[in-house]
């Protein structure tokens, strides 16, 4: 029987694997979701402790140390340091422990800063992250130097995919610490509530690929049952997908039904201009795989906070 443990159990993407799972559960397997509660993975004593509680024979790697862009900037060192220690306590916990396949989850903060457009799988160490947050890409991608480096000298089936920007419920809204949509969604909520102007912070040109969090959910799973290459894959959606922040602020609103004023803060950065990722890897295994549309998940998102505002992260 396999023993699926997944870190970060209780974020974002863990909440949509268990939410998957709940509706395709298999006889022949076991999942566990870890929280901060369960152990702190940043001391190696916890993580191999909870381990050996459950002995996995399959782990998904999701916990890390994140944030948006304005988390992150500033405090290279702290998320290298801490995402590196955490990252290097799983995959020695995972080898330790003869884990037959461990899937991490890395983070389109890895691209090069300097690189041509779609970026794909190859291209990932071709130059540095960008400055603003190189403290966490160095980190993300040092798993994928670390999965290489596991295989060669113990065979260990250790892989990484890499998602584009992600939403959903169960995200982190805070403005300060979220990423693009639930910052986004947070402020829309707060601007209708208190009759003020939505503010996007600069001019809304970048433009993102999004992945829903259930639609990320669905791939990991499909990842530890059948991916079987220790090679990154990238998990994007469609190149036709890509939106700008500005359309997606204006989806966003549209499902608050904001009739207030919007303003853009053109003072603040707006972050690469482009983070374009190819998903012809991923096209080549999962052909038929349909994605979420973009407006329909965020009118999703944007319903499940309205109803959890209480509760939500924020």
């Amino acid at each position: 029987k396999k023993v699926i443990l997944v870190t970060g159990g209780s974020g974002l993407v863990g909440n949509g694997i268990q939410k998957i799972i709940n509706g395709d559960q298999r006889e022949d397997e076991e999942w566990i979701f870890l929280s901060s509660k369960d152990a702190n993975l940043l001391i190696k004593e916890e993580t191999f402790a909870v381990f050996e509680k459950y002995k996995p024979t399959h782990v998904i790697h999701l916990a890390a140390l994140v944030g948006g862009l304005y988390a992150i900037m500033g405090k290279n060192c702290e998320f290298f340091r801490k995402n590196m220690k955490m990252n290097d306590n799983i995959m020695e916990a995972s080898h330790k422990t003869k884990v037959k396949k461990l899937v991490s989850c890395l983070s389109s903060s890895i691209f090069p800063h300097k690189t041509s457009y779609p970026i794909d799988e190859t291209m990932v160490h071709d130059g540095p992250p960008h400055p603003s947050f190189f403290g966490y890409g160095y980190a993300k991608r040092m798993v994928d130097v670390l999965n290489k480096a596991y295989n060669e000298e113990y065979g260990c089936l250790f892989t990484s995919v890499l998602p584009c920007n992600i939403f959903g419920p169960h995200d982190n809204f805070n403005p300060l610490q979220s990423q693009v949509i639930p910052g986004l969604i947070s402020k829309a909520y707060e601007a209708k509530k208190n009759g003020t102007a939505f503010e996007i912070w600069g001019t809304g040109a970048a433009q993102r690929q999004f992945i829903y969090s259930l639609d990320l959910a669905k791939l990991f799973i499909w990842a530890v049952r059948s991916y079987q290459e220790i090679e990154p894959i990238i998990f994007a959606s469609d190149l036709e997908d890509e939106v700008s922040i500005k359309d997606v602020a204006m989806m966003i609103l549209e499902a608050f039904e904001f009739k207030g004023e919007v303003k853009f803060l053109t003072d603040k950065g707006d972050g690469p201009l482009k983070k374009t990722a190819s998903n012809a890897k991923l096209r080549k295994y999962l052909p038929q795989f349909q994605f979420t549309p973009t407006r329909e998940a965020v009118r999703e998102t944007v319903e499940w906070y309205v109803k959890n505002y209480d509760s939500a992260r924020k």
